[in-house]
């Protein structure tokens, strides 16, 4: 086996390369844009094949190499379900492993808390913990839909739980510190050793921290898995909305279904009896050039990757009072956007069945 641990110092992000070199197969965790020609060198040096690009979450401080690595290699990228990068490979779940090498696995441990997406990964005796937990600290709360109380939660009753010896590799550091493990971090973190819950709490909400100095940047192109946004879009609508069913993941069509049973879905005409009748927010969830092509008159465009990020700019969407309807090109991401809203607290959330398409035919 071949293990590595790479460090970007612009971002003090930590990559992580794992290869059996006798099946020739490779997997990266949280590549870094900037270094992909590092990344292609290992590859190339090893003979090796990248079979997944996991990400531990979508970062806020660096644009990930994941959609590169898939252009120029053909590696899947991987992001959780929670993540909103539709155009992502594989929309990874709690429990799911990841197979590599001739017996290599890696499992997901998902770990909300930094953000709702936010992911570990277990690796033999190693926990890649991405911003969930770092080396004497643990990732802030207070951005991109985060929970201090989850976060406490992830780390004491799912990471905590992991054998003592279990090696502990940060998805940062900014003061040189490469790895740790789970006996150190449950007996001597600062934010977490001997705190409760409220404790806890009380230290996340009162980091003060400044704004990322790349997040206005780096969190939409993440949802892109960092490539260009009209060949990821493109890539979305190939497996969200089915129109290239062989690429479509069983994941993503398990999410939607899942979704399908929490949110309402109303027929087009019923939506514009709505419309007609009372005060209404109209939400189109498509991306830019679908929506220039054609949308329902009055429509906001919030792009579905972009809801979490971008949703408190629009005045619009500030009361979650709001009767509020979702629609895009044939139902599925207005249904998990659908889903997204609800979670964030709006009560009144209605999604067109069959999207623009069924809005044409029908009104």
């Amino acid at each position: 086996m071949l293990f590595k641990q790479l460090f970007d110092k612009e971002s003090c992000t930590y990559t992580y390369f794992i290869a059996d070199l006798d099946a020739k197969e490779a997997v990266f965790i949280d590549p870094v844009d900037t270094q992909i020609d590092t990344y292609l060198d290992l590859l190339k040096e090893n003979d090796l094949t990248l079979k997944y690009s996991l990400e531990t979450h979508v970062h806020a401080d660096h644009v990930t190499a994941s959609g590169q690595l898939r252009q120029k290699v053909g590696a899947k990228t991987a992001v959780s379900s929670l993540c909103g990068a539709d155009s992502a490979d594989i929309q990874i779940k709690d429990g799911d492993v990841f197979e590599f090498g001739k017996s290599e696995t890696i499992k997901v441990i998902s770990t909300p808390g930094h953000t709702p997406g936010s992911t570990s990964f277990l690796w033999r005796d190693r926990i890649f913990t991405g911003d969930a937990l770092l080396v004497n600290g643990c990732g802030r709360t207070d951005f991109q839909g985060g929970s201090a109380e989850d976060q406490y939660d992830s780390i004491t009753q799912r990471l905590f739980t992991l054998p003592d010896d279990t090696i502990v590799y940060p998805g940062h550091d900014y003061n040189g510190r490469w790895i740790s493990n789970i006996a150190q971090e449950q007996t001597s973190n600062s934010r977490l050793a001997g705190k409760t819950k409220a404790e806890f709490v009380e230290i996340m909400e009162n980091l003060n921290l400044p704004k990322p100095k790349l997040i206005d940047m780096a969190v939409p192109a993440n949802r892109y898995c960092g490539i260009d946004e009209e060949q990821a879009s493109q890539a979305a609508e190939q497996r969200v909305e089915g129109s290239d069913p062989k690429r479509q993941t069983s994941s993503m069509e398990e999410l939607v279904n899942q979704v399908l049973q929490n949110i309402t879905e109303i027929h087009p005409t019923k939506a514009q009896d709505i419309i007609s009748n009372s005060e209404v927010v109209i939400v189109d969830v498509r991306e830019e050039h679908e929506f220039n092509k054609g949308n329902i008159d009055n429509s906001i465009l919030l792009p579905r990757g972009l809801i979490e990020f971008k949703i408190n700019t629009i005045p619009e969407l500030s009361d979650k009072s709001a009767t509020i309807i979702v629609y895009c090109h044939s139902g599925k991401r207005a249904a998990l956007s659908a889903d997204t809203l609800q979670k964030m607290g709006y009560t009144n959330v209605l999604s067109i069945a069959g999207g623009y398409e069924a809005w044409k035919q029908n009104v």
